[in-house]
């Protein structure tokens, strides 16, 4: 008798029954695990004991290694090591996923660990892709983290903030305010950009977001100020996309919560309640819309069936490329 392993998209957990999250994907890679693989565990891998480091498995080379933060298992696939997490729950199926802390994996209680092995192997090569991926992410947003300090630049509305610190201006009420470029700094951004090669060049801010603390403030006490802005312009935005969008599909919202999430960008229930992650706002305004059209259209349709996608198509055509864009360029991290 077979079973289906269902492989979960990485970085993003599996969806629950409600609410419909944004960017699950119904065409997950899939693989059939026969029982007759339930053998008695290969000596490729090792349980880790509580508190015992686990026994180096055999390779002829020094293997790469991807280890969970809360692995309780390891298995060498191909070259690499990779220690997991392994949870046991009642379900029908081995599901995996990778995410930012490596892989997860979640499996029936009378499979053998032998066959949670086996099912690993016959995947290892898109769980060793995407466990490089979401290390080379991880190493690219290091660089890319953001620093909270005057004069400091983060992305808004995909184009470059300067931050400023105004201590003369108490912005009642918002806390912070745009404030376009002065004529000497607005010629310096349109200037010709510096090249970087490769059709690529650096974007020069064109606007300062002034924030009402002191120049002796300290980075979390600003980062909380600017995160302040944010939200209560995420929430101007957002509502007035909503607005924009809703008459077109023939659908009507009822509340929007922000959201701060780490994973999921938005979701949708059936009695027109509308969650959107705030940090939605460092993306450009299509990518914005395309996440609103996708809550919008969960309204008229609860999954992500060829009708559902129909939907979003009729109101963003370009919503694959989008979609795509989101996934691989992810916000720098606020920590």
């Amino acid at each position: 008798m077979q079973r289906l392993v269902q492989l979960a998209l990485d970085l993003f957990e599996p969806p629950d029954p409600a609410p419909r999250e944004a960017f699950s994907d119904p065409d997950k890679p899939s693989t059939l695990v026969d029982k007759a693989l339930q053998a008695p565990e290969n000596i490729a891998s090792r349980p880790l004991a509580p508190g015992v480091p686990a026994a180096p498995l055999p390779s002829l080379l020094s293997p790469a290694e991807f280890r969970h933060p809360r692995a309780n298992r390891e298995v060498l696939l191909g070259d690499a090591v990779v220690a997991y997490a392994l949870q046991r729950a009642r379900r029908r199926t081995i599901g995996f996923t990778v995410g930012a802390d490596g892989l997860s994996v979640r499996a029936p209680t009378w499979v053998t660990l032998g066959a949670v092995d086996a099912a690993l192997r016959g995947k290892a090569d898109w769980i060793l892709r995407k466990l490089s991926e979401t290390r080379e992410r991880h190493d690219r947003l290091q660089g890319d983290r953001l620093v909270w300090a005057d004069g400091a630049e983060l992305p808004y509305l995909g184009q470059p903030l300067r931050l400023v610190l105004d201590p003369g201006h108490r912005f009642v009420g918002k806390g912070g305010a745009l404030v376009e470029l002065d004529a000497s700094a607005r010629a310096a951004a349109t200037a010709p950009d510096e090249a970087l090669g490769d059709g690529l060049a650096v974007q020069h801010p064109r606007r300062a977001l002034h924030i009402g603390l002191p120049h002796s403030a300290s980075p979390a006490q600003i980062r909380d100020a600017v995160q302040a802005w944010l939200m209560h312009d995420a929430r101007r935005h957002f509502t007035e996309r909503l607005d924009h969008f809703a008459p077109q599909l023939g659908v009507q919202w009822a509340s929007l919560r922000l959201s701060s999430a780490q994973t999921r960008w938005g979701s949708a229930k059936s009695d027109g309640s509308i969650r959107l992650n705030w940090r939605l706002l460092h993306y450009r305004p299509a990518i914005i819309d395309y996440v609103v059209v996708h809550e919008l259209a969960h309204l008229r349709v609860m999954d992500h069936s060829p009708r559902f996608w129909d939907t979003v198509a009729a109101v963003v055509p370009d919503y694959a490329a989008l979609r795509q864009h989101l996934r691989k360029e992810p916000v720098p991290p606020w920590e």
